[in-house]
């Protein structure tokens, strides 16, 4: 039975974070609205599902392969970072060799196929959470309520641009983060309540082989969302986007593991049977902690899949720019984007494709820090070089053996 001031303390940082973050000043800071856009994709949907979905994998294990997962998820963002630094001044200069030409065209092809999916996906997840709050579960009002959201950011993008999606984002990422933190504050209180028996209600650690990695090969692409600061360069210089990505990759990876870390108390099996992969399994598991978890998290989760949708469609739009040599603007590759997630949204299944996503972004990321190999190796970094030839085999592996979660 948690503290009688457990809600309280959840309630209490819960708000002043909210107030914190949105006030004017800090809301309006150019350096965190660019850090925004990254930080909404890595902290997107996935951050429902990973912790649940790693207690069931490999059991207390799971803290140490969601610091791993967030390396590798490092690795490949400092080969997007050296591109930035390295990659578009060449192809600002015209000075681009064929074979870079090709391996950069070739991954943002990849990423313009995965950020449409991906952006439906979060968007279909939204309808479906929203109406699911009301206790209604049905395709058709699910698909119409993420269609009402796609056509809302496709107008904000066409009309408001880079500018007005970020407005939003912003509001998104602060009450998600304000959540988090105040549910963080509150398993603290359970876990130091706790004291030397933490440890003892953490689920058993077990490893089930070849499988178990494979799947973890996977998750790598739950803390995907860093390389959306690569098509910002319509708004903000190379610098800001390099140092926003940084940070926003290293606060992310403290969130996610001390917050894994802190769920685990609630993660063990005698707390009722994991739904893996299930949207609610985190808001069910942590129920326990206090009457705040269901409408807290609820919130959280349609912030979630907001903000990724809107930090990928700013993302995308860029990207879809960046391929048309400039002559698709911005603010119409952010509503042709929303249109093709719409299209797919009524013609296709979108938890079908969503395997073809996972893959295209492994493929990206694969040939990004391919490019990054070459380009750092050329400018004699030779030790830079070598982590990113290390990330390139990774993003190979994983599109080769990688699982999707629903094989947990």
């Amino acid at each position: 039975m948690p503290p009688m001031h457990t809600t309280p303390v959840i309630l209490l940082v819960t708000a002043f974070l909210c107030v914190l973050m949105l006030r004017p000043k800090a809301a309006g800071h150019p350096f965190w609205r660019a850090m925004a856009t990254p930080l909404a994709s890595i902290i997107g949907s996935g951050f429902l599902v990973v912790g649940p979905l790693l207690a069931h994998l490999m059991g207390s294990y799971a803290l140490i392969a969601m610091a791993a997962l967030c390396g590798a998820g490092y690795l490949f963002g400092s080969a997007i970072r050296s591109n930035i630094r390295l990659f578009e001044p060449l192809m600002t200069g015209g000075q681009l060799s064929s074979t870079l030409k090709w391996f950069e065209r070739g991954s943002n092809y990849a990423l313009a196929v995965a950020y449409v999916i991906s952006v439906t996906y979060y968007l279909n997840l939204f309808g479906a959470f929203l109406l699911k709050s009301a206790d209604v579960v049905d395709p058709f009002y699910s698909r119409l309520a993420a269609s009402a959201v796609l056509m809302l950011i496709g107008t904000v993008g066409l009309f408001r641009g880079l500018g007005g999606l970020e407005r939003m984002e912003v509001v998104s990422v602060s009450l998600k983060l304000a959540v988090i933190g105040g549910l963080v504050a509150g398993l603290t209180v359970i876990n130091v309540g706790a004291a030397g028996s933490i440890t003892d209600a953490w689920p058993k650690a077990h490893w089930d082989g070849m499988e178990t990695f494979r799947v973890g090969l996977g998750l790598i692409l739950l803390v995907q969302g860093f390389e959306t600061s690569r098509y910002l360069g319509v708004r903000y210089d190379r610098d800001t986007r390099i140092r926003s990505m940084r940070y926003a990759q290293l606060l992310s990876t403290v969130i996610y593991v001390s917050f894994i870390g802190l769920a685990l108390y609630y993660l063990s099996p005698g707390n009722g049977e994991l739904t893996v992969g299930s949207e609610t399994a985190i808001i069910d598991q942590l129920m326990p902690l206090s009457t705040a978890v269901m409408p807290l998290l609820s919130l959280a989760a349609l912030a979630s899949q907001f903000s990724a949708a809107v930090a990928d469609t700013g993302g995308g739009g860029g990207l879809m720019s960046e391929l048309s040599g400039g002559s698709l603007k911005a603010n119409w590759g952010y509503t042709l984007l929303c249109a093709c997630a719409l299209f797919i949204t009524w013609q296709a299944d979108i938890y079908e494709i969503i395997a073809y996503a996972s893959r295209a972004f492994a493929a990206y990321y694969m040939l990004q820090a391919g490019l990054a190999t070459m380009l750092t190796w050329r400018a004699g970094e030779r030790t830079r070089a070598g982590f990113h030839a290390a990330a390139c085999l990774l993003g190979a592996a994983i599109l080769l053996f990688g699982l999707p979660a629903e094989t947990a």
